[in-house]
């Protein structure tokens, strides 16, 4: 039996009449009847007694019902595992961002993922770049953000974005206002000042340490850390001024800390990544497009 001999007898079956399967199929009643002929004379079994009230099913004709049926309960299943794969929910989205890009920009994407596709399914974790890229190469992770490159040829990295250098000052202290001009260079309220600095395979620490070497301001920082929300959180609480990402400063708005632009300082490029093996879902090229989107939003330093 092909698909379309299955299709003309589960109607006849379930509409109980030629005229009601051809009604049910939206051809004419003619054809059913010669494809009905057609398929007790290919199988040898009669499947329908033809009596004064109409098709009469034979025993025959029930068991073979059952088995389509079975085989309906099937393809129905299918579809509805395509419509999850469709609408997320399918399979779970394994996300993975560096800690600047997951402050504020992975939440905020995620939200207006879930806004659209309801029924996604998704993990999300904070980790250092070193820890990400074990991950990902083990395929622990399906989609990762990172502000640094992460240079192996099994992944497949590509820029979404890019992200700058802002001086943090503790609100209360000196240093100009976001925004506001000032004829000296920010970071000449540096001097004198206890430092925050990064550990060394921060992205951004041999950039802050040519921009602070190019003000004569002591690159010997008194407190290491090695994310920049570590680095907001000790300046917001007064321990320390910084040179921190652009990305943490915004998780950090409403924090008693002055951002100020560091016109001078470089850009450095948001990656989305992913396993070349493992090709993204509809779900993960929708969330780098949410995050991409965002970047985009973000306004110059």
């Amino acid at each position: 039996m092909n698909l379309r001999q299955i299709e003309v007898f589960r109607a006849v079956m379930l509409g109980g009449s030629i005229s009601e399967a051809a009604r049910m199929l939206h051809v004419s009643q003619p054809g059913i009847s010669r494809m009905i002929r057609h398929l007790e004379l290919q199988l040898g079994v009669l499947l329908f007694e033809r009596q004064p009230v109409g098709l009469v099913p034979t025993p025959e004709a029930r068991v073979l019902q059952a088995q389509i049926e079975t085989v309906y309960r099937g393809v129905r299943h299918v579809q509805q595992v395509a419509e999850r794969l469709r609408d997320g929910s399918g399979q779970a989205l394994r996300l993975l961002a560096s800690p600047s890009i997951g402050l504020e920009l992975v939440p905020k994407a995620i939200s207006a993922l879930v806004a659209e596709q309801p029924e996604a399914r998704l993990s999300f974790e904070s980790m250092p770049t070193r820890d990400i890229a074990t991950r990902l190469m083990h395929q622990d992770t399906d989609l990762v953000f990172s502000s640094a490159a992460l240079d192996d040829p099994v992944f497949n990295a590509q820029v979404i974005g890019q992200w700058s250098l802002l001086a943090a000052f503790p609100a209360l202290s000196g240093g100009s206002r976001r925004g506001r001009a000032s004829s000296a260079h920010p970071l000449s309220a540096f001097k004198g000042q206890r430092l925050v600095n990064f550990s060394a395979e921060a992205p951004q620490r041999a950039a802050i340490d040519a921009i602070l070497a190019a003000h004569g301001i002591d690159a010997a920082a008194s407190i290491e850390v090695r994310s920049g929300y570590a680095a907001c959180a000790l300046v917001a609480h007064g321990a320390a001024v910084a040179i921190v990402d652009s990305l943490s400063a915004r998780a950090f708005a409403q924090a008693p800390i002055r951002f100020v632009r560091l016109h001078d300082a470089p850009l450095f490029p948001v990656f989305a990544v992913h396993h070349r093996r493992a090709p993204l879902s509809r779900t993960g090229h929708l969330m780098v497009q949410k995050v991409s989107d965002l970047l985009a939003r973000l306004p110059a330093h």
